[in-house]
């Protein structure tokens, strides 16, 4: 049985899981939500997902949301490759890591927000971009901070194979170019991330290479 992820080519949570279920090899299918014309606040996609927000990833019978829950249960049903070391105290440092990106940095800065910033509270497209900036370098020089100074003898974050941490950190590099954050800072995610999109099962993930991308 393949799974069914409902998503949308930019969003950043929909990357993640992409990334996820590529790497540990699992065949899924897809179907586009697109939020540039507003299809999330439509009665049957808030009959399947009450926040509007995507993704979600359909499994039998099942409509699993929010991504740090759906990337969990991916890890449980599909343990192998590992996204998590086996070592519980290095899982807990990992999961530390893709949380400083998963609650710390996304969240309030993903478009909702920032629509917010710029047109409810009237700070104007200037407004939005600076804020985009300030959490995003909060964030990542926080993550680059704790993962240099983490011995390592791979590009990657954790071991030598990307894992939950890349799984976050890639589609938080995305937005971040978007916004024109100067990545110049972080020197360690940058190796980290050209190391993760010269694989294969990561290129297939990225949002120019999904069906629905414009």
């Amino acid at each position: 049985m393949k799974p069914v992820l409902y998503g949308y080519w930019r969003s950043g949570a929909a990357y993640r899981l992409r990334i996820a279920l590529n790497l540990k090899g699992i065949e899924y299918d897809q179907v586009a939500i697109n939020l540039k014309t507003g299809e999330q606040k439509s009665d049957a996609w808030l009959a399947m997902q009450p926040q509007g927000l995507v993704p979600v990833l359909k499994y039998g019978d099942a409509m699993l949301m929010q991504s740090p829950a759906i990337l969990e249960w991916i890890e449980e049903r599909w343990p192998q490759p590992a996204l998590l070391p086996s070592d519980p105290l290095e899982r807990c440092r990992v999961r530390a890591w893709a949380a400083i990106i998963g609650c710390d940095t996304h969240p309030v800065q993903n478009l909702r927000i920032l629509k917010a910033v710029g047109d409810d509270l009237g700070q104007g497209p200037a407004g939005m971009k600076a804020w985009a900036h300030r959490w995003t370098r909060d964030g990542l020089a926080a993550l680059e901070t704790l993962v240099a100074v983490h011995p390592r003898s791979t590009p990657f974050l954790h071991g030598d194979a990307p894992g939950l941490a890349e799984v976050y950190l890639l589609p938080q590099l995305v937005n971040a170019r978007r916004w024109e954050v100067d990545l110049s800072a972080f020197p360690t995610l940058m190796a980290a991330e050209a190391a993760c999109l010269a694989l294969p099962a990561v290129q297939r993930a990225t949002p120019e290479n999904q069906p629905d991308a414009e």
